[in-house]
């Protein structure tokens, strides 16, 4: 039997029950669960799909219809879950090749394959000492702590609180795998407006990530620091984008390339504060600011989402058409070797028990805990349920 009742860190291995922020002991995990966001894959999933993601809001299928149409535009397909499985398929091959003795499930928040029954599935496979790599790379509610709720609510719902650990691997916004391939796209997009002799001044790169209530910003990561404004979310990605327009400048030898964080997607009632500006509000200033040509970078996304098709792909790029300048969507990380090997990377040293002094990292923040602190990304809408991998509440 597991016992969790009394332990700091709900349902987390012997190794993390403490709830030290970092877990520097061995731990011999014996499954590895991929949880996502999840998408419809057809016409017909599109509204139950959007009545899943707003649940408990009240919201009626005719409002929900007003956002289908971005999935419809796409035959009702979102391409999340055809990513995610080519990313299991890379990760098993990445484990495979390092000869590691370590299965992959893969559930969804939202969509099938669901989270509890992947729990299930390890479970009846013989697993009990759980991994979760979530595709979320920053702290914010929906990104890290819902992940860590939904962790919890999966083995509760499949019935395995006496059966089962379950950790999750750090947050991994500024892991070099998951930024090479950010820094080689931004490399590449300004290289190509700089030999087309647009000047290093009339380049605008414009970092976007999913807008959030202003509120749930501010309570993103631990509470005992001063994150600023936006919070740690904020923070994490402006330290990611400052490295990487660093690396630019060291590349380039321009250091005149104008740069911002830009938000978008946002979903809230016009009554409620959300991160700002939005990437086609600025995009819209940018003539009148000397720009010629914008690199748009989807820092927030691990791959192409629907976000990044219809927000980015068909608005942002009509926007910059609209404004008469030159426009780029540089690539997510998706199956980006680097980004796969940086995965697993992550998984080994939890694994391994890696010293938190010899971790990965290119900015000042990392590397990010392996246990939340308390009150971490705290939804204020909602209040704190029962959560994994952090310490209560």
């Amino acid at each position: 039997m597991i016992a969790h009742e009394s332990t700091l860190v709900p349902f987390a291995s012997a190794a993390a029950r403490s709830g030290s922020p970092f877990v520097e002991e061995p731990v011999a995990y014996d499954a590895v669960i991929l949880a996502s966001f999840g998408g419809p894959e057809g016409q017909d999933d599109v509204i139950p799909f959007l009545r899943n993601v707003t649940r408990g809001r009240g919201i009626p299928d005719e409002r929900l219809e007003e956002v289908a149409h971005h999935y419809r535009h796409f035959g009702g397909v979102s391409p999340i879950n055809e990513q995610n499985r080519q990313l299991k398929a890379a990760l098993e091959a990445e484990v495979a090749a390092r000869g590691l003795d370590i299965p992959i499930y893969w559930g969804n928040r939202n969509w099938e394959p669901y989270l509890p029954d992947a729990f299930a599935r390890a479970a009846a496979d013989g697993h009990s000492t759980l991994l979760v790599l979530a595709t979320s790379a920053y702290s914010s509610y929906s990104s890290d702590r819902q992940y860590r709720e939904d962790i919890a609510n999966a083995i509760t719902a499949a019935g395995l609180e006496d059966r089962v650990t379950a950790d999750k691997v750090r947050l991994f916004f500024d892991h070099p795998g998951f930024v090479q391939p950010f820094q080689e796209g931004v490399n590449a997009a300004v290289q190509a407006f700089l030999a087309d002799g647009i000047p290093a001044a009339a380049i605008h790169v414009l970092f976007s990530t999913h807008s959030i209530p202003t509120a749930d910003a501010e309570r993103s990561g631990p509470r005992d620091v001063d994150w600023g404004e936006g919070g740690a979310y904020a923070a994490q990605h402006l330290a990611v984008a400052e490295h990487i327009m660093s690396e630019l400048a060291a590349v380039t030898g321009e250091a005149g390339v104008n740069w911002q964080l830009v938000f978008q997607s946002r979903s809230g009632p016009a009554s409620q504060p959300w991160l700002e500006p939005d990437i086609n509000d600025v995009i819209e200033t940018l003539p009148a600011a000397g720009a010629q040509a914008v690199v748009i970078v989807p820092l927030g996304f691990v791959s192409d989402h629907m976000e990044v098709l219809w927000d980015l792909d068909t608005e942002a790029i009509q926007s910059a058409a609209d404004a008469g300048i030159r426009a780029v969507r540089t690539p997510t990380p998706g199956t980006h070797p680097a980004f796969v090997a940086g995965l697993i990377d992550l998984v080994v040293e939890r694994i391994e028990g890696m010293p938190a002094a010899d971790r990965p990292h290119l900015t000042p923040l990392g590397p990010w805990y392996d246990v939340s602190r308390p009150g971490d990304c705290e939804n204020v809408r909602l209040g704190f349920k029962p959560a994994a991998a952090g310490i209560a509440p």
